[in-house]
């Protein structure tokens, strides 16, 4: 059966390197009839690895609609033992604001499955398929590289990661504050004002989300498309009427685009909200605006019933972030690592942003 893109759809895939175990095969994507046992594959993998998050086969399928520079037909790689999905893996690509390009993968495996080398022979053909990628790609870029992200729980893919010559170039963290009792009473700085949100600002909240991002690190501008926060829009977890949108007439000062996660909290038992998006436009730094947003929030979210707050953050956030978040009482609780090797052999790829010398 042929696809859209027209690739077929499905096709046998001959994977070098592959462990020789009886009924291990590989393929290509089929489509819609993969999501259940792609959901199936990451709720095991994420049991094992102590990972947060739920993601149904109604959430992949929202996702797969929005995929930028993937094609799944050509980009995805199933592995089956006897006819049954034991893994699966997808490469893509991103072009950072300086002009580098990052080339994208990752390979997922169930716990079963995992001491038999087969995450290895996918990880090394997704390289494989990325450098005939960037081969037709030469003058677009003049730095690339591959990409993976691991949180540290992921101890198979961590070491995986490792073994294959990927360094770890920067950090992030998940923290989290544990009671939303005993709140910080912070004041707006003079002239701004919080407002409830109006459908016809969307677009301008995320524009200057976008603005406000421009100073951090792995900045794109594909992220910032208007068809994610189109695909945001079609999850439950789009909640503007939790935001804290702080303006000065009708200039956008900063925000926290607050949100619940229904599926997750049910899935582990807890009442969390999420204070994210949190970012402040450049005239508007330095005055604390950040700090009274996120205490506005721990208030919104303790309203609708949450006993926590969490969050993410870069290591390096150049605003201080961290720093910021843990004054409010939160604390780390994950760490998660990006990790980059260079598209051929030589010194790993530079982070976006940074020149040598």
């Amino acid at each position: 059966m042929m696809s859209e893109t027209g690739t077929v759809q499905g096709i046998s895939i001959a994977v070098a390197g592959a462990p020789a175990i009886a009924g291990l095969t590989f393929r290509g994507f089929r489509g819609e009839s993969d999501y259940p046992a792609m959901a199936e594959v990451l709720r095991l993998a994420r049991e094992a690895d102590a990972l947060d998050g739920v993601e149904s086969a109604e959430d992949i399928a929202r996702q797969y609609r929005y995929l930028s520079n993937c094609d799944p037909y050509r980009d995805m790689l199933f592995a089956e033992v006897n006819g049954q999905v034991i893994g699966y893996g997808r490469a893509w690509w991103l072009q950072f604001d300086d002009g580098t390009r990052a080339y994208m993968h990752f390979a997922q495996v169930i716990p079963a499955w995992r001491e038999a080398g087969i995450r290895r022979a996918m990880l090394r053909y997704n390289e494989r398929h990325l450098r005939e990628i960037a081969a037709a790609q030469e003058a677009a870029a003049p730095v690339q590289m591959f990409e993976c992200w691991a949180n540290t729980t992921e101890e198979d893919w961590t070491a995986l990661l490792q073994a294959e010559g990927y360094q770890p170039v920067r950090h992030g963290y998940s923290m989290v504050r544990s009671n939303l009792e005993d709140l910080p009473q912070v004041p707006l700085p003079p002239g701004l004002e919080v407002r409830p949100v109006q459908p016809d600002q969307i677009e301008t909240i995320w524009r200057a989300a976008q603005e406000a991002f421009r100073d951090h690190w792995g900045y794109n501008d594909e992220e910032w498309d208007l068809k994610h926060l189109r695909e945001w829009q079609e999850m439950p977890t789009f909640t503007p009427e939790l935001w804290q949108v702080a303006w000065e007439g009708e200039q956008v000062a900063g925000m926290v685009l607050n949100f619940i996660d229904a599926q997750e909290n049910a899935a582990q038992g807890r009442l969390r909200g999420y204070t994210e998006t949190i970012c402040v436009r450049r005239p508007w730094r330095r005055r604390g605006l950040a700090r009274v947003l996120i205490a506005r929030s721990f208030e919104v979210l303790k309203a609708q019933g949450m006993t926590e707050a969490a969050l993410g953050v870069d290591a390096e956030n150049p605003n201080g972030a961290r720093q910021l978040y843990e004054s409010l009482g939160f604390v780390t609780v994950r760490d998660f690592v990006t990790y980059r090797k260079p598209l051929r052999e030589g010194p790993p790829g530079l982070p976006p942003g940074k020149e040598e010398g």
